[in-house]
């Protein structure tokens, strides 16, 4: 007879993510929840990765180093140094990951221990708290302020004050709102974290998508929040690629140790021949992030002048590719049963805004997220359908 399962995770079900990209497909909706897009990876890379996986050689399509491939590990610090004027050690800071997930996840479980609170600025991605209870952790929320999503920086300065604080993890640009940190705001983060025997983890995988000008200020830009941070990016959100799962993580030595004894045993190693392929393509190729920012751009006006014409308020996102919509002249239902009914009614599939809180009640606003990253022809069907309500 089987025994009983006490699940470590008693309250996590199936992502919204999954949840909403499976309906829309059960019901033939155009597909604007899930966050990934509905276009091709640069052909180059595409190339490059052919040309990898069909390389001669002992070495070709086996273990790279549980690291990362040298090369791939040097066009990461060479990016980090052009991009945020940081200059790590591509050999002791750099570690390659399957995805921005692993990197999070590990880098929870690097640091986090029994007992330890883990502060989340709410709404927060999903695969944070599981991660953190998974590590004996707990969470402790502290709100964005809204409207705007802005850091409410007294309730964060007494979250912080707290001895059991272990770690805290930021998003910027942040998922879901596409509100973004300016060169001031690290500064008063440091401020707050100064004393304290609090890491950083900061989740930076849409650090590319930044728009009017905007500028992303990552915490490596910060020299004393870089000493104690983890930083982790995403291949997959920068060259299109989210099926990949390459990512990276960024720390000081003494922290990217911690980080490697975790994920020597949860992944060991990424696919060599699409780890070649990026560092090529990222050499070869440095203009694709350059421009990054200005083809995201587009689509989010092209999206945003679409839904000028429909009954949704909103205003344009300021990074990400994610926009977030006001349907309180639509609809007075709550967000979950709004976006269930608008994937099964009329054809368009949107994440609502409340699964991202600890508490869903939290978020009283009438808000969805709409993913812009698809076809221009992609868009404009869904708009059609929008304007409808």
């Amino acid at each position: 007879m089987r025994p009983p399962i006490d699940s470590k995770l008693p309250r996590v079900g199936t992502t919204i993510f999954t949840v909403m990209s499976r309906l829309a497909a059960e019901h033939g909706a155009i597909n604007l929840s899930q966050g990934f897009p509905d276009f091709e990876p640069p052909a180059r890379l595409l190339d490059l990765a052919n040309e990898h996986l069909h390389r001669r050689g002992a070495a070709a399509n086996q273990y790279a180093p549980m690291t990362g491939l040298p090369r791939l590990r040097e066009a990461i610090a060479a990016k980090v140094a052009e991009y945020y004027g940081a200059h790590v050690n591509p050999e002791t800071d750099v570690t390659v990951t399957a995805g921005g997930t692993e990197g999070l996840f590990c880098a929870i479980q690097a640091l986090v221990r029994q007992g330890d609170e883990v502060v989340l600025l709410d709404p927060a991605y999903d695969s944070y708290a599981p991660a953190v209870e998974l590590a004996g952790g707990r969470t402790v929320r502290v709100s964005l302020q809204l409207p705007g999503f802005a850091i409410d920086w007294e309730r964060l300065r007494a979250a912080l004050q707290s001895p059991r604080v272990r770690l805290l993890i930021l998003n910027f640009p942040h998922n879901p709102s596409g509100t973004t940190l300016a060169a001031a705001d690290l500064d008063q983060l440091a401020a707050l974290l100064r004393g304290t025997g609090a890491f950083v983890l900061s989740d930076e995988v849409y650090e590319h998508m930044l728009f009017d000008g905007r500028r992303h200020h990552s915490v490596l830009t910060h020299p004393e929040l870089a000493d104690r941070s983890l930083v982790v990016s995403s291949f997959g959100k920068t060259y299109h690629a989210t099926g990949w799962k390459v990512g990276y993580c960024v720390a000081p030595a003494a922290l990217t140790d911690e980080f490697r004894k975790v994920h020597q045993f949860v992944q060991f190693v990424v696919a060599t021949p699409l780890q070649a392929a990026i560092a090529d393509f990222m050499f070869e190729c440095p203009e694709h992030a350059r421009e990054l920012p200005e083809f995201y751009q587009r689509k989010r006006d092209h999206f945003a002048g679409l839904l000028a014409g429909t009954r949704f308020k909103f205003e344009p996102a300021h990074s990400t590719y994610f926009q977030l919509v006001d349907y309180s002249a639509v609809s007075d239902l709550p967000d979950t049963e709004f976006a269930r009914l608008l994937t099964t009614k009329h054809g368009v599939a949107a994440i609502p805004v409340s699964v991202f809180f600890e508490d869903p009640r939290t978020m009283t606003d009438r808000i969805v997220r709409f993913c812009f990253a698809k076809h221009a022809a992609t868009l404009e069907a869904a708009a059609a359908k929008l304007r409808l309500l």
